[in-house]
C-alpha cells in the first residue's frame, strides 16, 4: 500500500522539519520546500495526496502558490497555515480553493485532524463512484461519480469542498440540517474549527448555484440551519 504523500511549504526551518518528523511518525510521506518557488516546483514535479501550505513565504506567497496550484488541479487538498490575525488571507484563500486552515501556533493533534478530514473527503466522491446514478432536486443536478453539477443546462464548477457540502445537502434534500450536522456530515467528527465554516460555503455556494438563477434552492432556517428544496 502506497504512502499518503504530502507536501510542507513554510519558509520557517524549524516549523517544517517538526511538522515533518510529525508526519512521518504518523505514517505519511513527507517533504519540505522552504519558499513559495520551490514548493510549486515540487508540487508540478510529483503526485501529492495533500499540501500545508504556508501563507506568508519568500519567492512566491502561499496565495500566488495556492492560486496556482489551482489552475493546474482542482482536488488536491490545500490546508493553510495562516497567522492569528490575517482574515483576509484566509477568505483569499478559501475563495481560490483552500480546502481548509489552521492558525498558528496549533497543537498537532488539531492539524492531524484536519489532514484526516480533508483527505477522507478528497477520496469520498472516488469511494462512492460505483453509482451512475444523479442527484436531483427541481433543476440541480449532481453526479458522484463524474463530479459534475448543473443547474438547467448550465454547468457549474465547485471546489471538493463545496462539491461535499452541496451533494451532503441534496442527500438530505427538505431536511432542515443545523450547522453542528452540516460540520460532522462534511467536515468529520474529528473537526476542531470554527462552526462559521458552514456559513462561508453556504455562502460560496449561494453564489455559484442560486444567484445566477431565478429561484433559490438553499433556505436559511432562522436559528436552526439551512435546507435545499425547491420551494419553501
Amino acid at each position: 500500500m502506497n504512502q499518503t504523500k504530502i507536501l510542507i511549504i513554510e519558509d520557517e526551518e524549524k516549523i517544517a522539519r517538526v511538522l515533518e518528523l510529525e508526519l512521518s511518525y504518523e505514517g505519511y510521506e513527507a517533504s519540505k520546500a522552504l519558499d513559495g518557488l520551490d514548493g510549486l516546483r515540487m508540487f508540478r514535479e510529483e503526485n501529492w495526496d495533500l499540501v500545508l501550505l504556508d501563507v506568508m513565504l519568500p519567492g512566491l506567497s502561499g496565495i500566488e502558490v495556492l492560486r496556482r496550484v489551482r489552475s493546474d488541479d482542482s482536488h488536491t487538498p490545500v490546508i493553510l497555515l495562516t497567522a492569528k490575525d490575517s482574515v483576509e488571507d484566509k477568505v483569499s484563500g478559501l475563495d481560490l480553493g483552500a480546502n481548509d486552515y489552521i492558525t498558528k501556533p496549533f497543537q498537532i493533534e488539531e492539524l492531524l485532524a484536519r489532514i484526516r478530514a480533508a483527505l477522507r473527503l478528497n477520496r469520498q466522491p472516488i469511494d462512492i463512484a460505483e453509482s451512475e446514478d444523479w442527484l436531483q432536486v427541481a433543476d440541480l443536478k449532481l453526479n458522484e461519480k463524474t463530479y459534475e453539477v448543473k443547474r438547467g443546462k448550465r454547468n457549474i464548477e465547485l471546489t471538493p469542498r463545496e462539491f461535499a457540502l452541496l451533494a451532503y445537502l441534496m442527500k438530505h434534500a427538505r431536511q432542515v440540517l443545523n450547522r453542528e450536522q452540516l460540520l460532522n456530515g462534511v467536515w468529520g467528527y474529528d473537526y476542531y474549527g470554527e462552526t462559521n465554516v458552514v456559513d462561508v460555503y453556504i455562502r460560496y455556494l449561494r453564489n455559484k448555484m442560486d444567484k445566477p438563477f431565478e429561484k433559490p434552492l438553499i433556505h436559511t432556517v432562522r436559528g436552526v440551519g439551512y435546507v435545499l428544496k425547491d420551494s419553501l
